[in-house]
């Protein structure tokens, strides 16, 4: 396939790895499942990515998710420059800090108080060590492609079982970091119970249950609605605390995030991504008599000096406004996505090209794969090698999807029928050109 010219970027990557681990700041981005060199970013616009050797690119990863608007939102970024021009941070309370956290608890309801963080990581970090002190037990349970931010309890692989603790699936992390988690299957309860059996027979008990409802980090696999209810009943039955992880789907499948998909409440539920409207921010919340555990009302340490800082906050501030004031967004969002993926199925199947698809409001998936996939263990049977021909052929055409099979695609605001037309007539020359010279 014909390339675009990327010299610079071949260039500044290979200046990057002199100073920096890989030449990159976060392993996704150094494109090392699909193959290539990564476009260094010199700029974005709206629905548009342009790179230092001047190629633009229809982007849908905006940023990970938090861009529900695109790049460079006019509403957004004046809230920010008025900001910034009265301090980037002070390390002290701001009135911005209140008014955010109101529009949070307004629209999500077992969200009764809320911290801010300055990433998903220490938001989900700082959950679990609440519902730990707030149960007296010490075991937690994950799901295998589930991903929860780096902290080395979360860094775990499955064991050889069903039902196993967590070995760690990184150099660095102790085992004795993640001998209190235990990994279970998504969408299989019967593999939650058996972690929650063995737990109590070591005389231990599990403190908490961490899930994405809406799974993003192994491409996009929602929960199956009785898989998350029974979720529910189980945590229900046996004392634990369910955490709901929506730093990913907060605010981006829909407006109350899982909400709208299950109707399941979480105990606490962790958030990010949009609520810092391309800032970088976290946060946790939930029921007040758990919440009310932190210092320095309560016992349990947690602090950030950058947390809630006034930047972050009026972007997210805006951000939510614009979201509640659009009762249509979501909508419009969720019919370009079923567009995309629709078109992209049709296309596969006109090459013979198996594909799954996925749409949860303004969140995409889409895997080759001939079987639905309900898990990581499904997601791992995609075709890899088709995915990244996939990638790279519409890179060079000007599509930039995320770098891995096992990532989620945003739709923007920015984005219209129009462009998701025009991708997809780009997306038919790539699988032609697959279908031709990649037997």
């Amino acid at each position: 396939m014909e390339s675009l010219n990327h010299l610079n970027s071949v260039n500044d990557f290979n200046e990057a790895k002199q100073v920096i681990p890989g030449g990159v700041n976060s392993p996704v981005r150094a494109f090392k499942s699909v193959g290539g060199t990564p476009p260094f970013i010199a700029n974005g616009r709206g629905a548009y990515l342009i790179d230092e050797d001047g190629n633009r690119y229809i982007d849908f990863v905006q940023s990970w998710g938090p861009l529900i608007f695109g790049h460079c939102d006019k509403d957004i970024e004046e809230a920010v420059i008025e900001s910034v021009k009265k301090g980037l941070s002070f390390g002290a309370p701001t009135t911005l800090e209140t008014a955010l956290a109101k529009e949070v608890i307004s629209i999500v309801e077992e969200v009764e108080k809320i911290r801010f963080v300055s990433s998903g990581t220490e938001a989900t970090m700082s959950a679990i060590r609440l519902a730990r002190a707030f149960s007296g037990r010490e075991d937690i349970i994950k799901f295998e492609g589930c991903y929860h931010g780096h902290s080395d309890s979360l860094l775990v692989s499955a064991g050889s079982g069903m039902a196993t603790f967590g070995n760690p699936s990184s150099p660095g992390v102790p085992q004795d970091f993640t001998q209190h988690t235990l990994v279970a299957q998504y969408n299989d309860l019967a593999s939650v119970e058996s972690c929650i059996t063995l737990s109590q027979k070591q005389g231990k008990g599990v403190a908490c249950v961490i899930v994405e409802p809406i799974a993003g980090n192994m491409g996009l696999v929602p929960s199956e609605v009785e898989f998350l209810e029974g979720l529910r009943m189980l945590c229900d039955k046996h004392g634990i605390l369910l955490i709901l992880d929506e730093v990913m789907s907060g605010f981006r499948a829909s407006l109350c995030g899982s909400q709208s998909f299950y109707k399941v409440r979480g105990d606490l539920v962790t958030f990010g991504k949009v609520i810092g409207g391309g800032m970088p921010v976290g946060a946790f919340g939930g029921r007040a008599e758990i919440m009310d555990l932190l210092s320095p009302k309560g016992a349990v340490y947690q602090a950030g000096t950058l947390s809630g800082n006034p930047v972050a906050m009026s972007a997210g501030l805006v951000s939510l406004r614009k979201l509640k004031e659009d009762s249509k967004i979501y909508e419009r969002l969720e019919g370009l996505a079923l567009k995309l993926t629709q078109g992209l199925k049709s296309l596969c199947a006109e090459f013979q090209i198996p594909l799954q698809t996925c749409v949860r409001g303004s969140m995409f998936g889409f895997f080759f794969n001939d079987k639905k996939v309900r898990n990581f263990q499904d997601a791992l049977k995609s075709n890899t090698e088709m995915f990244a021909r996939f990638h790279q052929g519409m890179l060079n055409k000007g599509v930039y999807f995320a770098a891995s099979q096992f990532e989620t695609g945003f739709i923007c605001a920015a984005m219209n029928e129009e462009l998701i037309e025009g991708v997809l007539e780009r997306a038919r020359e790539v699988l032609l050109e697959i279908h031709t010279y990649g037997k």
